[in-house]
Formats: structure tokens, sequence, C-alpha cells
């Protein structure tokens, strides 16, 4: 049974998780919240996220974000608040609430529905949100998560650039964009998910080597070598299908620029801007 808590040093709110969150990086304040905070009296006329008046700091854990509180008034009766975070702070909530993410995806996928996605798949998450006025920082607390059903599956999905590409496609944003892989130990490779038409990175800390590749499917070219054994992490870049052609030439034009700030072996000017070596043996001049 979650217990309430006791830590609760400003006025808070606590917010149902949805979609809000993530869909637009944003989620507006209730007007019995703004009224509590006293928001009218710190963002009355603020409008852009340009003003310099709309900055606000966003504190989850021990992280801080940039933030900021905007207000659409133009035709209302009652003023509109916003509050806005960036988009890293979006890929943290995500990883925080991943039930209630998984769920707004499969919400998507299926469209419309005879029935809503909450009584198919009932539950509920929620997030305590905190203003201190004085220093014009909101403070995130997560106060109920849904377990996952499958933690390591979907810890490994949620970060995957396969998720973020379908996610952008049910999100209509169907423009080209190359999607990021953080770094992850290469015994994890196998794990991916979509890790086709990629330009990839290796490094060997032990050594001290980094090395650039590009690859149609990266679980198979991982697979077909001693990557495992040579290699300690992995990152990766998804391309956009448009970019499939350009694939080898994206790595050479990467490999060429690393050459010129790491050491190489073919004696190509460098800046040493570090101690490992780039170990490419194809590096154009």
């Amino acid at each position: 049974m979650k217990t309430e808590r006791s830590n609760i040093n400003y006025p808070l709110w606590r917010k149902k998780v949805d979609s809000s969150m993530w869909g637009h990086n944003v989620t507006t304040i209730p007007n019995w919240a703004c009224k509590m905070w006293d928001i009218d009296s710190l963002f009355s006329g603020v409008t852009s996220k340009k003003d310099e008046d709309s900055k606000i700091t966003i504190n989850l854990g021990k992280k801080k974000w940039s933030g900021w509180v905007t207000v659409a008034s133009k035709g209302r009766k009652t003023p509109a608040y916003r509050l806005w975070f960036d988009e890293d702070l979006t890929q943290e909530l995500k990883q925080v609430f991943l039930m209630s993410y998984m769920r707004d995806i499969e919400d998507n996928i299926r469209g419309k529905y005879p029935t809503k996605i909450e009584d198919d798949i009932p539950f509920w998450e929620f997030l305590d949100i905190e203003f201190d006025s004085l220093n014009k920082q909101f403070i995130f607390v997560p106060y109920y998560t849904q377990k996952p059903t499958f933690p390591n599956l979907f810890n490994s999905i949620v970060s995957s650039p396969k998720l973020k590409e379908i996610d952008s496609l049910l999100s209509a944003k169907d423009f080209p964009k190359i999607y990021k892989q953080d770094w992850r130990n290469i015994n994890d490779y196998h794990t991916e998910i979509g890790a086709d038409n990629v330009i990839y990175m290796l490094i060997n800390k032990t050594n001290k080597e980094f090395y650039v590749g590009e690859a149609k499917n990266l679980i198979q070219r991982f697979s077909s070598g001693n990557y495992a054994k040579k290699w300690e992490f992995y990152r990766y870049d998804k391309l956009p299908n448009e970019l499939e052609s350009f694939r080898l030439e994206i790595e050479r034009a990467l490999i060429k620029c690393f050459s010129t700030l790491l050491n190489n072996n073919k004696n190509i000017d460098t800046m040493h801007i570090s101690n490992y070596t780039l170990t490419n043996s194809k590096i154009d001049k």
C-alpha cells in the first residue's frame, strides 16, 4: 500500500500521468494550482519561451533541467498557463513512467477503438509537482509508478531508436530523422530492436581505442566478428531510409573527422585532443 509523503516542502499538485507529459514537452497548469502558486504574479504577460522571464528550473531526483512557463490569454476568459520542459527531461519521464508511456503507444497503434485504453489496461501513475516560487523552481517527485510487466525488456525498448521512430510516425512527425542510441555495454547488442541502417561507434576504454563503422543490420555485423571480445561499449545512430544509399559516405566522413582529432595509424595530422587511437584502417585523405 502506498503511504503518503512526509517530505513535502512547497505547495503540491499531484498530476495524473498522461500523454501530455511527453507529447509536446508541456503540460497545462490547472487554474487552482496557478492560484495556489501565485503563477499570475510571476508569469503574467509571458507568452513565449524566448522571454527571459519564462525561464524556470525543474528538479527530478538529483538532476536539474531547464524549463519555461508561458501564458496564452488571447481570446480566453481565463489565461492558460503552461509548464514546458526540454526533450532530455521528457526522455527521463518516459523511463520513470514506463508503463504509461508504453500504454500510450499501444493506444496510438490501435487507433479508433470502441473502448478507452485506460479501461482495457487499467492503472494510473502520479507525479507530484511542487513549486518554489522564490527561486522559480519546480520539483518533480514520482509519487506512484506502475511496476513494468517485463522490466528488463521494457527498459531496453524505451531507449531504442526503433521505438523513437515508431513514436514519431504515430505522432505524424513523418520528416526524415536520425534516431540516436546511448552508449551500452557490448554484451547487450543482441537485445537491440530494429537496429538496421546504422552508423555505429565502438570504444575500448582499457586499450584507449575507438572505431567508427556502418551496418545494414547491427546485430548481424556484431555477431559475425569478435566484437564482444575486442570492444567494451557501443552506440549507434539509426539513419532514415532516405539516407540508406549515403550510409557509407556518412561513415567515411565521420572517420575522416575523428582522424583529425584522435591518434591514428595512418600518420594523418591530428589535433591530439585525446589519448585514444582511431583504429579504422581506411581513412580518406
